[in-house]
This record gives C-alpha cells, sequence and structure tokens, in this order.
C-alpha cells in the first residue's frame, strides 16, 4: 500500500505571506505598498498608460492610416500531407467532414489548403481557398477543386 502516498515536491506548497498584521510580523505599517503615494491608498489604482493627468501619449499621436485589423479573415491552414493521411479515395474534404474527423474545431472556421506534401487519392476539395499548387497536385491526383478563390 506504501505505493499510493503521494506528497508535493519540496517548496511547491508554500504559505501564503499575510501584509498588515501589526509590526512585529515584520510586515505591518506601509503592508509592503511603500510610503505616501496614489499607489500606497486604498482604490489607488490607474490605468495602463495614465500619466498623472497628462494627456498620454496614445492620445497625444494622432491616428493616421487605415488598419485592415478588424476586417481580418483568419484561416485555418491545412498541408496536403495531412489529407493525404486522413482521407480515402473519393471522399469530400470540407468543413463538415474536418470536424468529423477532428481536424477542425468548428464548422464556421475559414479553411485553406496549402501544397506541402503529396496527395495520390482522388478527393473533392471544397473549402474556402486553395492555393495554386495545392490545386496543380489535387487535380494532377485524379481530384477536383470545387472552390478556388486563390
Amino acid at each position: 500500500m506504501s505505493d499510493f502516498i503521494l506528497s508535493a515536491p519540496e517548496g511547491a506548497n508554500k504559505k501564503k505571506r499575510i501584509v498588515g498584521r501589526g509590526s512585529s510580523s515584520g510586515r505591518g505599517t506601509t503592508a509592503g505598498r511603500g510610503n505616501k503615494g496614489q499607489q500606497s491608498r486604498s482604490g489607488g489604482k490607474v490605468y495602463v498608460g495614465f500619466e498623472g493627468g497628462q494627456m498620454p501619449l496614445y492620445r497625444r499621436i494622432a491616428k493616421r492610416g487605415f488598419s485592415n485589423y478588424p476586417f481580418r479573415k483568419e484561416y485555418e491552414v491545412f498541408n496536403l500531407k495531412e489529407l493525404e493521411v486522413r482521407y480515402a479515395d473519393g471522399e469530400t474534404v470540407n468543413r463538415e467532414s474536418l470536424v468529423l474527423k477532428g481536424l477542425l474545431k468548428k464548422v464556421s472556421s475559414l479553411v485553406k489548403v496549402l501544397g506541402d506534401g503529396e496527395i495520390t487519392k482522388k478527393v473533392t476539395v471544397d473549402v474556402d481557398k486553395v492555393s495554386a499548387s495545392a490545386k496543380e497536385k489535387i487535380e494532377k491526383a485524379g481530384g477536383t477543386v470545387v472552390q478556388a478563390a486563390e
């Protein structure tokens, strides 16, 4: 039965440091907050970038130009070598089949197939984007690409 006596390694469980419990505790008086000032007061925290009331840098500098960030599309990427291993001859590669095979988490994800590796099986690829090299290899193997914008 002694095989099942489990214990944490040395130093894994440390005692919580309690502050503000009198001067004799060694962590009394200022309780690790230093002396005076906004940071020493209760509720005295300021947001990141706050400069003491001075106009902060991120508001002083003008916002210029266009950012594509809000319109960015993130693609889940798959290479031909992954499809070669997981798919049989004659199967269709689409979002639903990728989810069923455990390669993709959500059906709503955008999918792109890239041309790394070789494919020997005749598969029908119906995804959002297919690279030119991947399309060439799929068609060379006898497969078809349904939707390939790129």
